[in-house]
């Protein structure tokens, strides 16, 4: 069997390679990505450095793998930045998953799973939480829109093709590898620094009040690969855990595991233009079809913070 990942050097992309090469001995596992490939994650010759803008090269790419799986995973995968480069969002998460579609069907006998989100859900309440997939989406940052795009996309190559493309919306994975663009990320890069000397004992934080429904990337990834192996082509299945962290409370517990004094001061330039008090996912789905989470919240911080203390 032949797996192709796009944006195979992102967080999510590296370790669903690592996975498949773990979990199937006779698996071979490729990758393509616009920046450099991970070191030491894929043989040179099986990365490919591509734009998914470029359809003529992903087209290439595709037929010389012909993969029985593709992994989508290169977008502009950034929820708060998307309101400074929403031109940059659209284009690469709409057409470069168009792209990415046109070139699976193409080849054929090959099943495709988009990298949706829960960014689809938009303007929410916590009244609405849990958050089922039958929800009507309503999309509000220019990421959310162009990632409900993407999976009506997906949807419409399903229902028009009989293409078998699994669709996972992704709640907020965490883990190793990943810059510090999202609030634990930058929280554990600013306490690592503190920790090394290289930055007083002072945090700057946004919005601690919030509730966010965290996953481990290797818990998302194995519930992904659940989804390909036994899922229904089609249908939208939340990748989450159902629990809702408070900021504060993960910003405490990072302080703890980093063995630091810190005084933490809020910064007006980390509060985000569109911030949901609550965002809580029903996960039943994905637990129908096996999923079990390995990985505790503290596990998962506590290999964030180790990350940020080699790469600071």
């Amino acid at each position: 069997m032949k797996v192709i990942i796009t944006g195979v050097s992102g967080m999510v992309g590296s370790f669903f390679a690592r996975i498949y090469q773990e979990a199937n001995s006779g698996c071979d596992v490729y990758g393509l990505d616009i920046t450099s490939p991970v070191a030491g994650l894929l043989p040179e010759d099986k990365f490919f450095k591509c734009n998914i803008l470029e359809r003529d090269a992903v087209m290439r790419i595709f037929e010389s793998v012909r993969p029985d799986i593709v992994i989508h995973m290169a977008a502009q995968a950034y929820n708060g930045i998307s309101w400074d480069c929403e031109y940059l969002t659209h284009a690469t998460n709409i057409q470069g998953s168009l792209n990415v579609l046109y070139c699976a069907k193409a080849i054929g006998n090959t099943k495709v799973l988009l990298g949706c989100s829960s960014a689809e859900y938009g303007n929410i309440t916590p009244d609405d939480c849990p958050l089922i997939e039958e929800r009507p989406l309503k999309p509000f940052t220019p990421y959310g829109v162009s990632k409900a795009a993407m999976e009506m996309l997906g949807y419409q190559y399903y229902l028009n093709y009989d293409f078998p493309v699994f669709l996972p919306r992704m709640f907020i994975h965490v883990g190793p590898g990943h810059p510090p663009t999202t609030a634990i990320q930058n929280f554990a890069r600013q306490l690592a620094k503190i920790k090394t000397g290289q930055a007083e004992p002072i945090i700057r934080v946004g919005n601690l009040t919030t509730r966010r429904d965290f996953i481990d990337v290797r818990d998302g990834a194995a519930a992904m690969k659940l989804l390909i192996e036994k899922g229904e082509p089609g249908v939208p299945v939340n990748i989450c855990n159902g629990i809702p962290y408070l900021m504060s409370d993960i910003l405490d517990m990072l302080i703890v595991i980093s063995g630091t004094i810190v005084k933490v001061e809020s910064d007006p330039a980390l509060v985000r233009k569109a911030d949901e008090p609550l965002l809580l996912g029903n996960c039943d789905k994905i637990k129908a079809l096996g999923y079990t989470p390995k990985y505790t919240i503290r596990q998962t911080l506590e290999d964030v913070f180790e990350d940020w203390m080699h790469r600071v």
